[in-house]
């Protein structure tokens, strides 16, 4: 028999195992919790291990606003040798003997550094007429893709022993670490392909405060249901305000109450009741208040 699934909310910090897609480690975390509905914040490759975020519940309706955070990575470099995904899991397709100093390396990562523009790798996600592109890489295809706006936060050398390198990058989102590395390696007049990623970080959820699927299955279900943080652990980067009964009654019932002078308009704001209870996101317009995302009043 199986086990029945709960109406369970909250945010769980999970630590994704290599060799799992993002989605089959949220399947995991899901039949684990027995949760009715569950959501993650953000695509990591099979290869990469580290942070993914786990939304339960209506936490699913604020996981969006997690997309545009900023990330932080480690990274595990292998010079002098390309493949065709830009990772290990690929087939060699170049080798350079171009042995690079420390001091070499440094000042080609200092070149990529702010903003710029960065062009996907065939070997991701991102669909080209509904099929991802990686469909049309396996195929010995290539699709001409548009380059993105990236930022590069920072980038610190961790250990440095060639042809092995280890970084830490701090990135806007939509950053491949694996065509940053191609590209640092490029400046440097060598290659470079990906041999280990660890998501450390992101939207100022850390790596330390995660949990695994081994871990987890060790605990007891009160155990688990401790670890989850509350759904507006998601939207503490935005703006906050306490709201009166009238108003957050008349919110429920799909009504555009009278929005404080005070509030900025058409921004994602928090509404919480005098006594802190969390109710949802609203953006105040043309003096107005407008539900964007509200939790049910079922929620604890």
């Amino acid at each position: 028999m199986k086990p029945q699934k709960r109406p369970l909310d909250g945010v769980l910090l999970l630590d994704k195992a290599t060799g799992l897609s993002s989605n089959s480690a949220l399947q995991q975390a899901r039949r684990l919790y027995h949760a009715e509905k569950a959501g993650h914040t953000g695509v990591l490759d099979p290869l990469a291990t580290g942070l993914l975020p786990v939304c339960f519940g209506q936490a699913t309706k604020f996981a969006q606003y997690l997309l545009d955070a900023n990330k932080a990575y480690i990274a595990t470099l292998r010079l002098g040798q390309s493949t065709d995904t830009g990772d290990a899991e690929g087939s060699i397709i170049a080798t350079s003997n171009t042995k690079i100093s420390q001091t070499d390396f440094q000042v080609a990562c200092r070149q990529h550094l702010g903003a710029q523009q960065q062009l996907p790798p065939m070997y991701s996600a991102l669909k080209h007429q509904g099929k991802p592109l990686y469909q049309y890489a396996r195929q010995g295809i290539d699709i001409q893709r548009q380059p993105r706006s990236i930022h590069i936060h920072d980038i610190q050398i961790l250990r440095f022993q060639f042809p092995e390198t280890q970084i830490s990058v701090q990135c806007s989102k939509g950053t491949y670490i694996r065509t940053l590395a191609e590209d640092i390696a490029k400046s440097a007049h060598t290659l470079a392909h990906l041999t280990a990623l660890r998501r450390t970080a992101t939207a100022g959820f850390q790596i330390e405060h995660s949990h695994s699927i081994e871990s987890l299955t060790a605990l007891t279900e009160e155990q688990r249901d401790a670890l989850l943080l509350p759904c507006d652990t998601l939207v503490q980067h935005l703006p906050q305000h306490t709201a009166s009964e009238q108003t957050i009654r008349a919110l429920r019932f799909g009504q555009t109450p009278a929005a404080p002078l005070e509030l900025p308009e058409n921004t994602p704001l928090r509404i919480y009741s005098a006594n802190r209870e969390f109710i949802g996101l609203v953006t105040s317009q043309q003096g107005y208040l407008k539900a964007l995302r509200l939790m049910s009043t079922q929620a604890n």
